[in-house]
């Protein structure tokens, strides 16, 4: 049996960047072979299986074929007699077609290191058309390599797929993964263009689709600062909406975002302005208060690092801010309710002390 390094790493590796993970396609093997070696067998629609010592994924050389819709309708065939080639042709992208030998030799059967020097993404084959995943792992990848361009005669395939309704198949976990993952990435406006342009953006995030449409450079400029300050996923996530709290709320639960990610882009929306003018003790009170800050504070950071981004404030005083809520959290509750009297008055009473707390430290 033949075994190759295959995929991102070989892309990665040529293009100079760290390589994280690593895939491996063994041909001429079985699985009887490969247990015979000690190998440990974790794929369950097609063999997978893992070294005996690194661990690291080995699968053997494979085709498939359509047999349903979206992503999961595969028939997969696995044997023996599968070439390296016929295994590089069912993937998506020339510069995911590559592979390298033991020694070091790179076989290239469909021009993958032409297209990375021309920076650019192209389909292997007409069967890129089977597997709707592929229109996001594009439009991410647009977001990860700089200055790539997505290939005409893919991006005609790609709206083909779409007017077809390919997209329309694919399940919402996998839509939020791809998703995640782009907007985590250092141009993720990029993965929303190359959406918008084959038109999956409109089928899948309606909602993002229409703030594109009327605000895209506004878009554009929230998420080039949320990549500048390095602000995490949910911040990312928060700032597509803009301050359309029901568009928050519908996309987040349609593609089933974590809750998290969900809460902050409402709030974001709810009181992203809010946060902005509240510069009194009592209207910062309040605001702290509708992010339940007390008990989950990271709710009230990440919306103000989202807010900060979203409302483009050259000057934004975080740090009056942080201290104002360790202020207000450093009040002792049950030192106030037992001062409190009635247990009707404890909240008030408590807010009041927090109010103080606040008004200390601005």
């Amino acid at each position: 049996m033949d075994i190759y390094i295959v995929g991102g790493a070989v892309r990665d590796a040529l293009l100079g960047l760290p390589v994280k993970d690593r895939d491996f396609v063994v041909v001429g093997a079985t699985p009887e072979l490969m247990l015979e070696k000690g190998y440990t067998p974790v794929g369950k629609d097609f063999p997978v299986f893992l070294h005996p010592e690194t661990h690291e994924e080995y699968a053997l050389a494979r085709t498939e074929r359509k047999s349903g819709h979206g992503y999961t309708g595969f028939t997969v065939h696995a044997s023996p007699d599968v070439t390296l080639e016929e295994d590089l042709l069912r993937r998506d992208l020339t510069i995911n077609a590559m592979a390298q030998a033991d020694d070091g030799t790179l076989i290239d059967p469909y021009h993958g290191q032409a297209d990375l020097v021309a920076r650019r993404f192209r389909h292997v084959s007409p069967a890129f058309a089977e597997d709707p995943v592929r229109i996001l792992r594009v439009a991410r990848f647009a977001a990860r390599f700089e200055g790539f361009t997505v290939a005409p005669e893919t991006l005609t395939l790609m709206q083909s797929m779409v007017e077809a309704g390919e997209v329309d198949h694919l399940v919402p976990e996998r839509v939020w993964q791809e998703i995640s993952r782009g907007l985590l990435e250092e141009s993720p406006m990029r993965m929303f263009e190359v959406l918008e342009a084959c038109g999956a953006l409109a089928r899948c995030l309606p909602e993002v689709h229409a703030r594109l449409r009327h605000d895209a450079d506004g878009l554009a400029r929230s998420l080039e600062c949320a990549v500048r300050h390095g602000l995490p996923l949910a911040e990312r996530w928060a700032l597509l909406f803009g301050d359309q709290e029901e568009a928050a709320e519908a996309a987040s639960a349609r593609i089933r975002v974590p809750q998290a990610c969900r809460d902050l882009a409402v709030l974001l929306a709810r009181l992203g302005r809010d946060l902005a003018s509240a510069s009194t003790a009592q209207a910062r009170l309040e605001v702290m208060s509708r992010t339940d800050a007390f008990r989950r504070p990271e709710r009230l950071t990440g919306v103000m690092s989202a807010a900060a981004c979203r409302l483009e404030l050259p000057v934004f005083d975080r740090d009056a801010w942080r201290a104002a809520l360790a202020a207000a959290r450093g009040v002792d509750g049950g030192a106030v309710a037992k001062q409190a009297g009635k247990a009707s008055d404890i909240p008030a009473a408590i807010q009041a002390a927090r109010l103080k707390a606040i008004e200390s430290v601005s």
